[in-house]
């Protein structure tokens, strides 16, 4: 096994601005390394520090994975995120998330498939729905779902019986981690 001691945030941090269209976008975020660098600057932007003990000093064991010089814990950019596990590129999942946050009208897990490529229907309507989840503010207040109109913004019909309107508040804020 080869080690080589992780760079500070120098030569892996990717500039601090985001893309503005699609060409600067294609030029930073086409490859796999360079969605690791990015991922790598937001996680670390001080340098790596490993999230067992706290250590500066790690070793790239792949170019996936950090081995912590001093407690031997092992780690990488994508641990505990919502890439952890995934089987896809980052690069794809990168696309995606340039694709739902671009268009004016929201995305569709229709249009998401035929824009990435994907087989299945189920897979994009999955990521589609992990990015909509990320995308949600932590802690912006969340109020009663009331009416503002004939739907509110659960698709709960105003006409409901309030037990009925409850019982589904409840289930959103519980599914939102609120409740």
């Amino acid at each position: 096994m080869h080690l080589t001691q992780v760079a500070p945030t120098g030569s892996m941090a990717p500039s601090g601005r985001l893309p503005a269209n699609l060409q600067q976008f294609e030029a930073r975020f086409s490859t796999e390394e360079g969605c690791r660098a990015y991922l790598f600057q937001l996680r670390w932007p001080e340098g790596f520090r490993c999230p067992h003990c706290g250590s500066g000093k790690a070793w790239a064991v792949r170019a996936t994975l950090f081995q912590c010089s001093n407690c031997g814990s092992q780690t990488s950019v994508t641990a505990d995120t919502r890439f952890q596990d995934t089987r896809k590129p980052l690069s794809l999942w990168f696309r995606a998330m340039w694709y739902v946050t671009s268009q004016k009208n929201g995305a569709s897990a229709l249009g998401l498939q035929r824009v990435l490529g994907l087989g299945s229907y189920r897979t994009t309507w999955s990521w589609l729905h992990k990015l909509r989840r990320a995308m949600v503010r932590p802690g912006r207040g969340i109020r009663h779902f009331g009416s503002v109109g004939g739907n509110d913004r659960t698709g709960i019909p105003e006409q409901l019986s309030v037990a009925t309107r409850a019982k589904a508040d409840a289930r959103v804020l519980g599914y939102l981690g609120t409740a």
